[in-house]
């Protein structure tokens, strides 16, 4: 053999062994739980924890789990091993209550390698935006960053979600802004769809002429995917009622501010006998707080095909959404996890069939108990062999069993309207929900109290804010009035109807009239 030969052999086995050494060795996590399906039994493990509220998770073209952290971190995470590459911090991020980093889509286009974000920013004179920033992605570089998109923002209500549709285009969900006048208003880009090019400009055979708007009529989208046929669904949070799952078409209308849900109130039909809308394919009340989405069309968990898969906020759970053969109804829902993991924020699926799921229960408003040692996680679910709901020591999870009823009807009414916000103790959320434990307006006269619950707050900063739940029937305002006046430390008498009756006459329109 010659010295040449030999010098080339050694030099090969030195940069295999290098480049092996360099690749961390699969790591095969713990089934911690398993999910028993009709057929298929699905086990759980933890990929990756002790995350800062991941907001985004996407499978990305090298086989790898990209997501964004609220604070401001993109990073990725190899399904294989579990090794986290931190990419890029975002400096200029700001990040209070639901604002920060939000929304990703990551390119698989080879021969345009972007990344986009979406993020809010806070300016020298203090008013917000929101900024759509395109990424160029080299050997785990991120760099070269482009502002193709900066909107008015507010403390709540910033969407976002950033999709790449199947023509090659980027769909951006924003939010309204704290203001529904802004949802309907072609003139504003606060409460849309939008549709832009890679580079920003707007496309020609947009809805509107010179206009990044797709659809309108939106509160607050948290969640964007495509499916298998090319549909656009969109996740939605409501208001007091009606949080959303949106079949998104363009130039639709989606009814916000004026019909949520699907126009079932008069004032509703009313308004929609003139000025159509495009109903949700379902919507819950009381809501859930849906978030992000994405679509399972593999065969590997059977029972999931042909479906969306959703995470919920306040509902702490997973949401299979089934659709019909065309894509455009949901057939049925199930219900997995409530509570068990805490707020679920995102979903991803990977090539395999594989769905991995990211919580947020380090985030501003997490549930009772929570958050958990080692939150935020990114958890696997993938489908196992038959066998393998026989293992001893492993929990078995089903199926959301029918949710057992309230002690009381005021319980119960609090617990669909009023618990996600004020707490299962009555402390609220500090600077964010007030507390009702020990509260002067709780424990005070009657009129002022309804009139708030009925009419909700209006202010602008964050914890001046409140649904309006005048919809709610009399026995149902009295049950509730009467449930937080009697509870924790409150000590006050209970609410008859006469009672809301009486202070229902006090309101003039939705204003409480105090000279009456």
């Amino acid at each position: 053999m010659s010295v040449l030969l030999l010098i080339l052999l050694l030099a090969a086995g030195g940069y295999l062994f290098f480049r092996n050494a360099r690749k961390p060795a699969a790591v095969q996590f713990p089934v911690e739980a398993i999910l028993a399906l009709d057929t298929t039994p699905v086990g759980i493990s933890t990929i990756i924890s002790d995350l800062n509220v991941p907001w985004e998770i996407a499978w990305g073209p090298d086989g790898q789990i990209w997501f964004t952290e609220q604070s401001g971190t993109i990073s990725k995470v190899d399904p294989q091993t579990g090794v986290r590459k931190l990419l890029l911090t975002i400096p200029d991020v700001y990040r209070q209550r639901t604002l920060g980093l939000l929304g990703m889509a990551v390119s698989d286009n080879k021969l345009l390698p972007y990344v986009f974000v979406d993020y809010t920013h806070l300016n020298k004179d203090s008013s917000i935006v929101s900024r759509l920033v395109r990424y160029t992605y080299t050997a785990d570089t991120l760099k070269d960053p482009l502002v193709l998109l900066e909107l008015p923002g507010n403390t709540g209500h910033n969407g976002s979600r950033v999709a790449i549709s199947p023509d090659g285009k980027i769909i951006l969900s924003t939010g309204d802004a704290a203001n529904g006048e802004n949802a309907p208003d072609t003139a504003s880009i606060n409460g849309k769809t939008l549709r832009l090019n890679f580079d920003g400009s707007i496309p020609a055979d947009n809805p509107y002429p010179g206009s990044p708007v797709w659809s309108r009529g939106h509160r607050n989208i948290q969640g964007l995917v495509y499916s298998s046929a090319g549909h656009l669904f969109a996740s939605e949070h409501g208001d007091a009622t009606d949080d959303e799952i949106n079949y998104i078409q363009k130039k639709a209308f989606y009814g916000w501010p004026r019909v949520e849900g699907f126009a079932d109130r008069a004032d509703e039909k009313a308004y929609a006998d003139s000025f159509p809308f495009t109903a949700p394919l379902k919507a819950w009340t009381p809501t859930i707080a849906p978030a992000g989405v994405d679509y399972y069309a593999s065969s590997r968990i059977p029972e999931w095909q042909n479906s969306i898969l959703m995470g919920t906020l306040k509902a702490a759970s997973l949401r299979v959404l089934h659709l019909n053969a065309a894509q455009d109804a949901v057939t049925a829902e199930d219900i997995y996890f409530s509570g068990h993991f805490g707020r679920i924020r995102d979903i991803c699926v990977s090539p395999a069939g594989d769905v991995y799921i990211a919580t947020s229960n380090r985030d501003w408003n997490p549930g009772k108990g929570f958050p958990l040692p080692h939150d935020d996680r990114i958890i696997r679910l993938s489908a196992l062999d038959q066998h393998a709901v026989t293992a001893p020591g492993i929990p078995v999870l089903k199926a959301l069993p029918a949710a057992k009823p309230a002690a009381s009807r005021g319980a119960a009414v609090y617990k669909n309207y009023c618990e996600a916000c004020h707490k299962p103790d009555g402390k609220g959320v500090p600077g964010s929900f007030p507390a009702l434990d020990q509260n002067t307006l709780v424990n005070g006269s009657v009129a002022p109290l309804i009139s708030t619950i009925v009419n909700g707050r209006k202010g602008a900063a964050a914890g001046e804010q409140m649904p309006a739940f005048g919809f709610l029937p009399d026995e149902d305002l009295a049950a509730v009035t009467s449930y937080i006046r009697s509870s924790w430390n409150n000590h006050t008498d209970s609410v008859p109807v006469s009672g809301v009756l009486q202070a229902r006459k006090k309101m003039t329109g939705n204003v409480l009239n105090e000279k009456k």
